[in-house]
This record gives C-alpha cells, sequence and structure tokens, in this order.
C-alpha cells in the first residue's frame, strides 16, 4: 500500500519551518482507497514569497488546525506504507520531524517519483512536476497547492506502475537499494562507480560545477552518510535538491585524500563547503641592496616585487623569523625595519655593530645577513612515503624547504635519495597553511614514513 503526500511549508528545511497545508492520498496500486488534505497552522508567519507562490496566506491558516491536533490522524494514515513524494525527502523530512515532535516514532520505505521517472520514463528535458505533467499528457491543478500536486503526482505514479516493465519500483524498495536515499537528480551509477578507497569526492550541480568537496577514508561509505541519515537541516536539504552529479578522484591514502581537499577547496571555492574558505595573504621577508651597499630585510606581501627569501601564512609568523635572525645574526634591527618600540637603545647597541651609521663595513655586514639567509633556508626538506592506489607504486608527498610543493605517485622500487628528482615525479601544488601544517604533524607522528634531507624535522 502506497501513501503519496505533497506539503506545502513555511521554508526550504525541517529545522526551522513548518507546513502550512498536506494532502495524503492513500493508494493500493490500482485505486485511490482514501485521501485525507487540510490546511495547517505553522504557528509562525508565511514569508511573502512563500505566500505568492503557494497562495496560502496568514489568514488562511489562522483558523486551522496546528499539526499536533491531526498529528494522530496523519500517523495512522503513513503507517506501515510506502511513502511516496515528487523529491520524497523534502517532503519525507518535514512530516518525519513533525511527527518525531508530537511524540510519534516514524520511520517508512520511501519512493521518489523523481527518481523512478527518470529511470521508467527517460529522456525528458526537465522532471519537475509540472513541467513532467504537462509533457505526459497529465491533468495538473492548482499547482503548488497540496492537493493539486498530490493528485498530479497519483496520475504519475499510476503511469509509472503502468510503464515499469523492468520492476525498478519493486528494486528501488529493497533494503538494500540506495534509490530512497540519493538526491532525486543524481543517477544511480554515480553512486555505484564510487569505491571503497581513500580519495576526494565531488557534489556537482544542475550545470556541472562542482558545489561541494569532501575526503574520505572510504569514498562510497562518506558519501552514503551524506544522504542515508535524515538530517532536516538546511545544508542537507540543500544537497538533495541542488546536487546532480558525484564524481571522485582516489589517492591512495586518508593523508593525500585530506592535502587534496584542503587544495581543492581553495581551488574551486564550492558553495557548500564552510570549513578552509578562508584566502590566505603570503607575507615574506624580502631582500635587497640600499644605496650604500647594505644588504635590508624587511617584511612585505609575497607578490612584492622584491627578492622573497621565505614566506609565511601570517604576519606575525613572518615578524617573529625576522626578530630571530636579528638576535642570532647581530643585525641591526633598523636596517631591517623592526619597530623601535621593540629595541630600545641599550638592545640596539648590543645587537648593531654600527652599520646604521656605516661604522661596521658593507662587506662585514653583509655577510653576516649571508649567513642569516642561508639559515632561513635551511628549512627541512622531506618526503613521505606511503601506499599507492595499486600495489606497483607509492605515494609520495614533497615538502621542499618548510613548504608543501607536491604530491603524486611513484614506482614502488623508486630509490628515494635524490630530493630534486623528485620534483619531476610529483605534481606540484599551491600550498596553504592547513595543507603544511598537516603535513608536519603527520610526519612527526609517523616518522618511519618519512625520508628527511636535511635538518630535523
Amino acid at each position: 500500500m502506497y501513501a503519496i503526500v505533497d506539503i506545502e511549508t513555511t521554508g526550504g528545511y525541517a529545522d526551522a519551518n513548518g507546513i502550512t497545508e498536506i494532502c495524503i492520498v492513500i493508494f493500493d496500486g490500482i485505486e485511490v482507497v482514501e485521501r485525507y488534505e487540510t490546511l495547517i497552522n505553522p504557528v509562525h508567519r508565511i514569508p511573502p514569497y512563500i505566500e505568492a507562490l503557494t497562495g496560502i496566506s496568514n489568514a488562511m491558516v489562522a483558523g486551522a488546525p496546528v499539526f499536533e491536533e491531526v498529528a494522530e490522524r496523519i500517523y495512522e494514515l503513513l503507517n506501515g506504507k510506502v511513502f511516496v513524494a515528487h523529491s520524497v525527502n523534502f517532503d519525507y523530512s518535514f512530516v518525519r520531524n513533525q511527527l518525531q515532535v508530537c511524540g510519534y516514532a516514524y520511520d517508512a520505505n520511501k519512493l521518489c517519483t523523481v527518481r523512478m521517472s527518470r529511470k521508467i520514463l527517460p529522456g525528458y528535458q526537465s522532471y519537475s512536476l509540472g513541467k513532467l505533467c504537462n509533457a505526459l499528457g497529465i491533468t495538473h491543478v492548482n499547482h503548488h497547492r497540496a492537493g493539486g500536486d498530490t493528485d498530479a503526482t497519483v496520475a504519475l505514479f499510476r503511469m509509472l506502475l503502468e510503464h515499469d516493465t523492468e520492476g525498478h519500483i519493486i528494486k528501488s524498495l529493497k533494503r538494500t537499494s540506495k534509490e530512497h536515499v540519493l538526491p532525486p537528480n543524481v543517477p544511480k551509477t554515480d553512486f555505484e562507480n564510487l569505491p571503497y578507497t581513500a580519495g576526494v569526492y565531488y557534489f556537482h550541480d544542475e550545470k556541472g560545477k562542482v558545489v561541494y568537496v569532501g575526503k574520505a577514508k572510504n569514498i562510497r561509505y562518506r558519501v552514503s552518510s551524506h544522504f542515508s541519515n535524515n538530517a532536516t537541516s538546511r545544508q542537507k536539504q540543500n544537497f538533495m535538491r541542488e546536487v546532480y552529479r558525484i564524481s571522485f578522484e582516489e589517492c591512495g591514502t586518508e593523508l593525500m585524500a585530506a592535502v587534496k581537499e584542503s587544495s581543492e577547496i581553495k581551488r574551486l571555492w564550492p558553495r557548500f563547503n564552510a570549513a578552509q574558505k578562508k584566502r590566505e595573504d603570503m607575507y615574506g621577508i624580502i631582500r635587497y641592496y640600499d644605496q650604500n651597499g647594505y644588504i635590508r630585510l624587511a617584511i612585505d606581501k609575497v607578490n612584492s616585487r622584491y627578492e622573497v627569501i621565505s614566506s609565511y601564512h601570517h604576519l606575525e609568523n613572518a615578524g617573529a623569523a625576522l626578530r630571530q635572525l636579528v638576535q642570532d645574526f647581530n643585525l641591526c634591527p633598523h636596517l631591517c625595519f623592526i619597530s623601535k618600540n621593540l629595541y630600545d637603545e641599550a638592545k640596539h647597541a648590543v645587537l648593531c655593530k654600527g652599520a646604521c651609521e656605516k661604522r661596521e663595513t658593507v662587506v662585514d655586514y653583509n655577510c653576516r645577513v649571508e649567513s642569516a639567509i642561508d639559515k632561513l633556508k635551511g628549512l627541512p626538506s622531506f618526503v613521505i612515503i606511503d601506499e599507492g592506489i595499486t600495489r606497483d607504486q607509492n605515494s609520495c608527498i614533497l615538502v621542499w624547504q618548510g613548504k608543501f610543493y607536491g604530491m603524486g605517485f611513484i614506482p614502488n622500487d623508486t630509490v628515494v635519495e635524490e630530493p630534486e628528482r623528485l620534483k619531476d615525479l610529483v605534481t606540484p601544488y599551491k600550498e596553504n597553511s592547513i595543507i603544511t601544517n598537516m603535513l608536519f604533524s603527520y610526519a612527526k607522528r609517523y616518522p618511519a614514513k618519512v625520508k628527511t634531507f636535511n635538518s630535523v624535522i
């Protein structure tokens, strides 16, 4: 027995919105057995744009029952039946949420007429209820009202049953089927093609644009978890409504997947990714010669026209590094543009050997600056070697002079002794602070997977 349902609501997700109208038609696969329809008072105001869309006003629902008053009747109609709707997860999330608030534990098999229409009646330009009914010659009156949309869905479902020669409807109701949890517009083959391996997955909208990037130790399980729960949040409902395709890239290890995810979020700026979407200004310690021939060190943004000796994601880190060089190599704070508030005359006199007053020769001062620069460039270079996607390869993540350089896969018999050669074997990536911190932390936790080329991590 099927319960074919349509609702009108005050908004797009169940967590913060209510139902304004519901229609339930009990259908045995041949005939309509029972029909129930009512306005519902959502207990908060209907937004003007929703009123314009549905025609349901605040005045119309003022005298209608609140959901709690009709919950028992709705539960009796739905319990034990297959919940059928056009974009079923939307209607189901609202009804289930409202029933739970009223104390009813409701869980049902679901059937989506959008997904079934795409399988049984392929080739139509649009599978929205109105356009599909118009293309199929199904009478559809009172658009965006629960009664009219439910009656149209009943007629559509009847047609689907008649044309389902391959048994798609029965298959979708099996416990192992994913048809009832996937977004209405995502082909099931996209899900079936997902591997049980580590990697990055992408959700695409109708135009193919990436709207979400995620990483996983097991891509198939992680993607399934996005849709298999009955979450009523805004993000969940937006996923269900706007995701049309799923693609993926295997990465070999969970670490590589995390690095790839961070890189892709920064590159693609996907709409539904909240974390890591913060632009990072890069600051660098720069070098240039002044008119007297002294080497000057200063801090500026990396896009400056001067030579960058070392770059940092935070201005404070660049400042701390420069002050450390001044301390370690007795450099002149004035020639390094360090605020006089940080070094009084006494401290300045201890560090500076007179270069700012030309009492120290250019050769002597510049020699110490070059030593400082050598130290700054002496940040560790190392490679993290781990499992690859296939047995004959290893994954390889290269950090060069303290910065993430790139990653890729190398034959597992590669002798990792020449760091310069690895640059040619991996794909360069744009570095960010999240990736670099992640790799240094990983290298400290798993030293057996690390080959260091200079210095100590």
